[in-house]
């Protein structure tokens, strides 16, 4: 063999054992790329389905309005919304709910709708233990809900048993000291009846200023009471905020019927405010940058 293809042979094994090394390279390269994406994915589905889903947190609100009475200045309301029991909220989740709102001692409790999830099916245990635990959630003047979408007779009748005043288009007035009272009125989501909701206005004695909040389920309900009847705060769920969100992204990414038009966390509309829970449970199952959460609301009238 001369010297000539001596050579060419050299730059042949050369070649071959470079393309090797940039083919085991390329291998390395797609086994850490493929590593990546399982440990990321893996990460991402463990946050969305058993962290984000669970981590609730307190939005606080400071509500001012002149037309709170002195009486009631500082009172204290939590709203808790479409728990979905049996998605990703169970009897722990209730515990620690109840845990939550007790350490603030409200005054008023309110629930915006969807207590059980429609696809879960409650036994008869399970129901004995959510009514004792929804029980014992302390309140100084009154616990309240209202029927969501999915709620049926049996939701209404663990409220009762769990001393929850069920508003079916139903109004309460509220006193604490005098009598200067707010109005609280509850629309039921299935059947709403707005002219019996807000009939305390048709009362001969009525105060038509009088500081009113309104419980919706669906937050684009609004539309048909705003402009009709008098409310100055409206609390609202079901929207559960979008569920998945986006950062710098305004609009959610899943958006319920009943929640198109309004699905963020608050809107001012003409005079009044709507605050919009993001909930407890979750439709989808995962939630991103959207913690379920509790409303925690301070009334003030200066």
């Amino acid at each position: 063999m001369t010297r000539e293809e001596l050579n060419k042979e050299i730059h042949k094994e050369l070649f071959k054992e470079e393309k090797q090394e940039k083919i085991k390279g390329l291998i390395k390269i797609i086994i850490k790329t493929i590593l990546f994406l399982i440990i990321f994915f893996t990460v991402f589905f463990l946050y969305t389905t058993y962290i984000s889903t669970v981590k609730i947190s307190v939005r606080e609100y400071r509500i001012k309005n002149n037309n709170i009475p002195n009486s009631l200045n500082g009172l204290k309301i939590i709203q808790f919304s479409d728990l979905h029991y049996g998605t990703t909220m169970f009897l722990k989740n209730v515990k620690e709910v109840k845990k939550i709102i007790n350490k603030r001692k409200p005054d008023i409790v309110v629930f915006t709708g969807d207590l059980i999830d429609k696809n879960y099916k409650l036994s008869s245990k399970e129901q004995e233990k959510l009514i004792n635990e929804l029980n014992e959630i302390e309140v100084n003047l009154g616990k309240y809900a209202i029927l969501g979408d999915e709620d049926n007779e049996k939701i209404s009748t663990i409220f009762n048993q769990s001393n929850f005043i069920v508003l079916r288009n139903e109004y309460d007035l509220i006193y604490k000291d005098d009598n200067n009272p707010i109005l609280l009125v509850g629309i039921s989501s299935k059947e709403k009846d707005f002219e019996k909701a807000y009939s305390y206005f048709k009362e001969e004695n009525h105060k038509s200023d009088i500081y009113t909040i309104t419980l919706i389920h669906e937050p684009d309900t609004v539309e048909d009471i705003s402009g009709t009847y008098n409310s100055n705060l409206y609390l609202a769920g079901h929207s559960h905020n979008g569920e998945i969100r986006i950062p710098f992204i305004k609009y959610p990414i899943i958006q319920f019927k009943g929640s198109k038009k309004y699905n963020q966390d608050y809107y001012k509309i003409n005079n009044s405010k709507l605050y919009i829970t993001s909930g407890l449970g979750s439709k989808s199952g995962i939630r991103l940058f959207c913690r379920p959460s509790i409303n925690f609301y301070r009334l003030s009238n200066n």
